[in-house]
């Protein structure tokens, strides 16, 4: 290592740092910054801005339209990368930074990294209150960036030039760790970035991050596989842990070798191929009546790579053998030992390995199978029934059944929120590993077709199709001229049932009445006529109205023959959802009211309580 040094200001030193840091795919080595969204505004233009401009043909920077528009896609390249590769985000000070803060929280939630870089205000402060500053008046270090200390992984404001050496160093540490992932938040003062300072030239040398595969330790390995040995009814979560750790191919090997049923949750599925025959489908509150009614009778559920939230564990009142007890497969000991479960703090992939290793050729009673596999008919079934065309109103699972007729298990299909996240665990048929890109632990309206722009990005040879409601349309739509200008096609499918209506149906569930959730149910003069295709033709997009199923079909085909992103608009029932499978959840009902049906609703959410496992 030399002494030697370069003068850069510290947005040039950020910029040329980020071009030197390197992973291996496939055995290839490739930039691990897949490049840089931008907005920029009197925050950072001067400073980061020209710094980006320098390095432009090694790390690109994209212009978006909103700001938590170009950090969701930023997450959404990271996830379809399986955390390999990330990208970075930055925006002006003021508005432009906090508009990323619902990104910064979607991606702490869900264990992706992202490299958030928000403008500050002067750490001078000779021209304070500068435009867009918040000001505290009992704490002068305060700005309004602060927001982002609860939802980073890692949070520093520079206030030095020198600042940014150990800071990245850190950032770096967390992007890449399998624990720890999740976003990082450099504020950058706006006079700082543009300042200079002699930097180490090693700082900038060349940098391969690879993924860190942590063995387990001998005693809970022990343990993890006695408790295995002695099951008679085991059963396996598989969550968005199994595909970071590129561990599918094991799981389905541990699978077929011991006889185990798989369930998947929103993020884990797609970990198994739909079809094969120990893949259970969807768990919890949104699962397959296959998955749920394993889970009921299961004595041991290994839960790998799963956080085992609310909608997996039916709010902790799905498992109910007597005695089950819950083997934690993970590497972030925070998930690996929730609600008592015996920690099995490992990677994935290492952890299946030597799980299989130590249960030789220990197989699960034959019927257990055979109960999985008869239950999976029933439930194949079912599906079909729902997914099948009707001449009605169509359902979000009729929708669903066209667009998987019309696109096959091959295209990665991307959502987030409302009614169709539940719809789509169950029933879409998932192909290959991270063909089924679901934002579901924020459940954040709006990330739907910038987190199309952001898997496109990282999978540009793959077809994206994405689904979404009329709700999250209206909330975030401005990336669909972000994917017409960069050239990266998306096939956007649009349900528009006039409103609100997943919450609308949960509004009912509990007793509560029609009441601002559709839009005939809330304030108005006039209700509005939306022409959603029209408004996305206007962004540049090729799309169309259809009036059924049959005619969705049709266009899905035709569309496949533009080369820019199309969108397909059809109005849906909002008042139907699939009723085979599925899972009571917790949503607190009033314990007193007015209204008859709320009481009723509170007697039987009391009931329900009774079967949650504290």
């Amino acid at each position: 290592m030399t002494n030697t040094t370069i003068r850069l200001t510290m947005s040039q030193a950020l910029a040329k740092f980020m071009t030197r840091q390197l992973t291996v795919i496939d055995g290839r080595t490739v930039p691990i910054f897949g490049g840089v969204f931008a907005i920029f505004g009197h925050g950072n233009v001067a400073g980061f801005g020209e710094a980006l401009y320098q390095v432009r043909a090694e790390l690109p920077t994209y212009r978006a339209h909103n700001e938590q528009g170009m950090a969701h896609a930023a997450i959404a390249f990271a996830k379809a990368s399986f955390r390999r590769r990330f990208m970075a985000a930055t925006s002006s000070i003021g508005p432009g930074a906090t508009n990323m803060v619902t990104a910064a929280a979607l991606a702490h939630v869900n264990r992706i990294p992202v490299l958030l870089l928000p403008g500050d205000v002067f750490a001078n402060r000779a021209p304070d209150p500068v435009l867009q500053q918040v000001e505290s008046f009992g704490d002068g270090t305060v700005s309004a960036n602060d927001v982002f200390r609860p939802v980073s992984r890692y949070f520093d404001r520079i206030t030095r030039p020198e600042q940014i050496i150990p800071a990245l160093s850190r950032a770096m540490q967390v992007l890449t760790d399998p624990a720890e992932c999740g976003p990082v938040t450099l504020s950058l003062c706006q006079d700082v970035q543009a300042e200079a300072y002699d930097y180490p030239e090693s700082f900038f040398d060349e940098r391969v991050w690879v993924p860190r595969r942590p063995r387990p330790d001998e005693t809970e390995l022990a343990a993890a596989l006695a408790a295995l040995k002695g099951a008679e009814r085991p059963v396996i979560i598989a969550g968005g842990g199994v595909l970071y750790s590129e561990a599918a191919a094991t799981l389905r090997s541990f699978a077929e070798r011991h006889g185990i049923p798989v369930m998947e949750t929103n993020s884990g599925k797609s970990s198994l191929p739909h079809e094969h025959p120990m893949n259970m489908g969807s768990v919890g509150v949104t699962g397959s009546s296959a998955s749920n009614l394993l889970a009921e009778q299961a004595d041991v559920v290994l839960a790998v790579g799963s956080r085992l939230q609310d909608f997996t564990t039916g709010s902790w009142a799905l498992f109910k053998a007597e005695g089950v007890r819950i083997l934690g497969l993970n590497t972030q000991v925070f998930d690996a030992g929730k609600h008592r479960a015996m920690p099995l703090v490992a990677d994935a992939r290492v952890g299946l390995e030597l799980l299989s290793a130590g249960l030789g050729t220990w197989r699960s009673p034959a019927n257990w199978a055979e109960t999985a596999h008869a239950a999976k008919r029933r439930w194949l079934g079912a599906a079909k029934a729902v997914t099948d065309p009707t001449n009605q109103l169509p359902s979000d699972a009729q929708v669903i059944g066209a667009v998987a007729r019309a696109k096959g298990s091959g295209v990665t299909l991307v959502c987030a929120s409302g009614g169709l996240p539940g719809e789509l665990h169950k029933l879409w048929p998932a192909g290959a590993p991270g063909s089924y890109h679901m934002e579901y632990g924020y459940s954040t309206m709006g990330y739907e077709i910038a987190g199309g722009l952001g898997v496109k990005l990282a999978r540009p040879d793959h077809e994206v199709v994405v689904m979404l409601g009329d709700g999250s349309y209206m909330m975030m739509n401005s990336e669909i001229a972000t994917s017409v200008m960069l050239g990266k096609k998306l096939t956007i499918v649009v349900l528009d049932n006039r409103g609100f209506g997943c919450i609308n149906r949960l509004q009912m569930a509990t007793g509560g009445a029609n009441f601002n959730n559709l839009l005939k149910d809330a304030t108005h003069e006039v209700l509005p006529e939306i022409d959603f295709a029209q408004h996305a033709a206007a962004m540049g997009a090729w799309s169309r109205k259809v009036d059924s199923v049959g005619e969705l079909e049709a266009a899905l085909k035709e569309a496949a023959a533009i080369e820019r992103t199309t969108v397909l608009v059809i109005d849906t029932d909002p008042l139907i959802s699939t009723e085979a499978g599925g899972h009571w959840w917790d949503v607190a009902v009033p314990e007193v009211s007015v209204r008859p049906s709320v009481n009723a609703a509170r007697k039987e959410y009391e009931e329900a309580l009774k079967g949650q496992r504290l």
